[in-house]
């Protein structure tokens, strides 16, 4: 298979996992309003675990990849996904959809800043100058000190930094698992914080009445009515699609070339913040998302030029 060939392949890989996460986080805004986050998830993450199991596992070599001499390592890459999961969705209760995934998107520049101090890479002043453009346009889509400012607003940040985290880790340790490996860690992670949060505020006695994102996080619940379960259902299953769909994506072609592609999320986000919703972006916003966005890819170009490894996954499986 040719590069050229190979990348055109990851390219439409990476395009179609981004199509699916980013569905998903449309289906779980919906149904914020009537489930708790953590019910949500442990049926997606319960669904996925089967569709791994069954389907993802068998075709990379089968169960005996699921042995590893790294449970403690898997069990906290896991706790940073569940974080970042946590952090972004509950935000998605109060946040516009495009909002919440354009401040997320400041994740590959944390993950630039933070390998100074971390990895000891060297960054040279462009980067840095990327890395600062794409804060000052978080700065402005969170509007701090004005009356637009909301807190749910710094939670995709504490999701971004949760992100950065992980991949800062994957990149001092590297890989020695395959990435349905890593998968079925990940959903395993999400069913028992999941059933953690059920068992001690699966009565929704903590949760507050105002329909912010703690009472999406902390409420009752509730057995799903009509097609919300097979939406349920479906998060699971497609998302483990898109799960695959991405690590095939990093796998066959060359990080820095569909990394980038990962931001076809943000357009997408905003069609469906605007068609379910009504929720357009002002000005504003549009700025900020241009500030993030150009400086995220930027940073893209420049590890490219100076021949560097660019480690970016989707927060799995955001599933994301």
């Amino acid at each position: 298979m040719s590069r050229f060939s190979s990348d055109m392949k990851g390219i439409f890989c990476v395009i179609g996992a981004v199509m699916i996460f980013t569905t998903n986080d449309m289906a779980i805004k919906w149904l914020s309003g009537g489930y708790a986050l953590h019910e949500i998830v442990f049926v997606r993450s319960v669904v996925a675990i089967a569709i791994t199991l069954a389907i993802i596992v068998p075709l990379e070599g089968g169960y005996r990849i699921l042995r590893t001499q790294r449970p403690g390592l898997h069990l906290l890459r896991g706790l940073f996904v569940v974080a970042a999961n946590m952090t972004f969705f509950t935000s998605l209760a109060t946040l516009p959809l495009a909002e919440a995934t354009a401040i997320f998107f400041v994740a590959p520049l944390l993950i630039t800043l933070l390998s100074i101090p971390l990895l000891g890479e060297q960054v040279g002043i462009r980067r840095i100058g990327a890395v600062i453009a794409g804060f000052v346009g978080v700065l402005i889509m969170i509007r701090p000190g004005s009356e637009s400012f909301q807190v749910a607003a710094l939670l995709p940040l504490a999701a971004a930094f949760c992100y950065a985290m992980l991949q800062i880790m994957t990149r001092k340790i590297g890989l020695s698992d395959k990435a349905s490996t890593m998968a079925f860690y990940i959903q395993f992670t999400f069913v028992i914080v999941c059933s953690g949060f059920g068992l001690v505020a699966g009565d929704g006695r903590y949760a507050p009445d105002d329909g912010s994102g703690l009472a999406f996080l902390l409420m009752a619940w509730s057995w799903p009515t009509g097609n919300d379960i097979w939406i349920m259902i479906g998060l699971g299953v497609f998302g483990s699609c898109a799960a695959y769909l991405v690590s095939q994506g990093y796998r066959i072609a060359r990080a820095a070339t569909v990394a980038p592609f990962e931001y076809t999320a943000m357009p997408l986000a905003v069609f469906w913040s605007a068609l379910i919703w009504g929720d357009w972006p002002d000005v504003q916003a549009w700025t900020g998302i241009a500030l993030i966005c150009g400086a995220g890819i930027y940073v893209f170009y420049r590890e490219t030029v100076q021949g560097r490894k660019v480690a970016l996954e989707r927060p799995l499986p955001r599933s994301r």
